[in-house]
């Protein structure tokens, strides 16, 4: 994600602030592409799922899932052409340091709309192919991983190139 300290350049990059803001909108839109096209092919994949013969088998609870599923994945999608819309809102206004924050926080409440997605979907299926414990199961087992992947594993590798990048700092001032 974007750099998170005060505005301004960055001196060992040879950016001035704006050349900062400008890079941070280019790596978000990088990030807006690839989370984009990944949850058009969900959202697809969600939207022909009543069209299927056994659609009619699922259960009350399948259904409503599925239900939250659609509308999760219609939120996200919202959520990332509103960057667009922000984009769009304040071209030429010289304001893109608020475009590329209010950007940033959008994509952060998008990126736990997925994480959602993905489990449900995954133990939608699971529970539908195979059973109900299956599918919670799975569904838990994903959620876990997820958690590990996006929030623990960086959050351990933040903390170690802190430390690298000050070894003489006390631990409490790391």
């Amino acid at each position: 994600m974007i750099d998170q300290g005060p505005v301004g350049g960055d001196e060992e990059r040879g950016e001035t602030a704006l050349q900062r803001v400008d890079r941070n909108w280019l790596e978000l839109l990088q990030e807006l592409r690839v989370l984009q096209t990944g949850i058009q092919i969900l959202t697809g994949f969600l939207l022909t799922l009543p069209f299927q013969s056994r659609f009619s088998d699922l259960d009350a609870f399948q259904v409503t899932v599925y239900l939250v599923l659609v509308v999760l994945s219609a939120l996200i999608t919202a959520l990332l052409l509103s960057t667009v819309i922000m984009h769009r809102t304040f071209f030429r206004l010289r304001i893109k340091e608020t475009l590329v924050r209010n950007a940033d926080r959008i994509l952060r409440m998008t990126m736990l709309l997925v994480a959602l997605v993905l489990v449900g979907t995954t133990g939608l299926i699971f529970d539908i192919v195979l059973n109900r414990t299956a599918g919670t199961i799975t569904a838990g087992g994903l959620f876990v991983l997820i958690l590990a992947l996006w929030v623990v594993v960086p959050e351990m590798l933040k903390r170690r190139s802190v430390r690298a990048a000050n070894p003489d700092a006390a631990p409490g001032m790391r």
